[in-house]
């Protein structure tokens, strides 16, 4: 487990990369536990409007999840130039968008670290067909056939800095 204060080299934020279910919030969650302020992109996005594809129609994702990200890296920036650490809970699926919170973070002043928690598909499909009973926040309802969509979008990080987990 990585330390997430840091405080002698100045605040880390801890990028995370992976597909649902890959442990992303269990991970973040351990990292605030230790410190960090943890940010979820899902955890806003279902506060404010409620479970994807049941309290809104799934194509409104977008348009809902866009101010969400704003509010999100605006948080970001201001803690890490207040000198604290923070855990971005969120996919991260495209390089360029893990490229542009890198920059996002080292404009801030801040150090990044991309940790890409890879896990097999038969696993994920485990782990899902669990969660896809819970009703919270963190438990998007994932078919077999969307999770291989999933897989054909998700640009594994390679040679970016990452730490494999």
């Amino acid at each position: 487990m990585a330390d997430a204060t840091d405080a002698a080299d100045g605040p880390v934020v801890y990028l995370l990369a992976g597909l649902t279910g890959s442990g992303k919030t269990t991970y973040a969650r351990r990292l605030e536990a230790e410190g960090a302020l943890r940010l979820s992109v899902d955890e806003e996005v279902f506060a404010r409007h409620g479970r994807h594809g049941i309290d809104y129609p799934e194509q409104e994702y977008p348009q809902r999840e866009a101010p969400v990200l704003r509010d999100i890296e605006r948080r970001l920036a201001e803690a890490v130039r207040a000198g604290r650490s923070v855990v971005l809970d969120y996919g991260l699926w495209l390089r360029t968008e893990r490229d542009a919170y890198k920059k996002l973070v080292q404009d801030a002043g801040g150090r990044w670290r991309l940790i890409y928690l890879k896990v097999e598909r038969a696993e994920l499909l485990r782990r899902l067909t669990e969660r896809n009973a819970r009703e919270d926040a963190n438990a998007l309802t994932v078919t077999p056939a969307m999770l291989d969509a999933f897989f054909a979008r998700f640009e594994e990080p390679v040679g970016e800095g990452e730490q494999r987990l």
